[in-house]
């Protein structure tokens, strides 16, 4: 019997537009109307993730960050795991090192030191995923990332890394040079405190090692009383893999890739159609 359903956002529970359609929405309704802990893991700032949901008035607990914070569905933080300062300046300065752009995700919200770059980067990742969507739309939507205060602009990171008011969830890396990525990817391998893994071709996601969704979620299912056998993982990436793990079920997208389809005990329609909603609706 499932009691969990642990559900990432971006190509999953998200469309292409990154909203959360009716079907979506109705099969989430439906799941908690019976008793089901429907949790959003995802790779998201709580700000953010809070955003989209409050948008289709959603109301669920929130596996952030990749499962650096989590948050009860009232808002309030759980837990968090944060990179220690001196290690974010670590990695910051091996970043820097390979001339690859990165945003800093805190308790605070997210930062960026370069908004054209933040906006430019965001707006080729939508548009190279839908070709059909105008570039033009997609930057005022990049654009509104600042102006509704999901991504802050900030003159320099040492401010953050300094400041003990600050814990530093996560380095979110960009870079449409694969080589480049890949370097920048290694240049990390000996710092062993770290987790370091992707959402995307052209990103890394840098994060302690217990910030991971699967910790997470496990920690999570624990203190509602839930086995992990009777919850269920859905998503479309390898920031999904540690909860697909450690889920009695693993549900890939239709749109995720062939080596995720693999790793997944069964695989949904994609997220332009719905398929966290299907396969909600095809559990209960």
């Amino acid at each position: 019997m499932v009691k969990c359903i642990a559900t990432d956002m971006d190509g999953t529970l998200l469309n292409s537009m990154q909203q959360i359609s009716e079907e979506n929405k109705r099969a989430i309704l439906k799941a908690q109307s019976q008793g089901v802990e429907v949790v959003v893991a995802t790779g998201r700032s709580y700000q953010e993730a809070s955003y989209v949901l409050d948008e289709v008035g959603l109301k669920c607990p929130v596996i952030c960050v990749n499962g650096a914070e989590v948050r009860a569905q009232s808002g309030e933080i759980l837990s968090a795991t944060p990179i220690p300062n001196v290690l974010a300046r670590e990695v910051a300065g091996r970043l820097a090192e390979k001339d690859v752009y990165y945003e800093v995700y805190t308790n605070k919200g997210a930062f960026t030191i370069d908004l054209k770059k933040a906006v430019s980067i965001l707006v080729d990742i939508v548009v190279s995923a839908n070709p059909e969507m105008d570039p033009k739309v997609v930057e005022e939507q990049a654009g509104a990332r600042v102006s509704d205060g999901l991504i802050h602009i900030i003159e320099d990171y040492e401010h953050i890394f300094s400041n003990e008011e600050y814990q530093i969830y996560k380095f979110l890396a960009f870079s449409f040079d694969l080589d480049q990525l890949g370097e920048a990817q290694d240049s990390l391998k000996d710092l062993i405190e770290l987790e370091v893994t992707k959402s995307g071709i052209e990103n890394i996601e840098i994060t302690h090692r217990n910030a991971q969704k699967g910790i997470a979620l496990e920690a999570f299912t624990k203190a509602k009383g839930i086995s992990l056998e009777d919850t269920v993982a859905i998503g479309d990436n390898f920031n999904d893999v540690s909860m697909f793990n450690k889920a009695g079920r693993a549900i890939a997208m239709g749109n995720a890739s062939f080596e995720i389809k693999a790793l997944c005990d069964e695989v949904t329609d994609t997220n332009d159609n719905s398929g966290v909603g299907k396969a909600i609706l095809d559990l209960l």
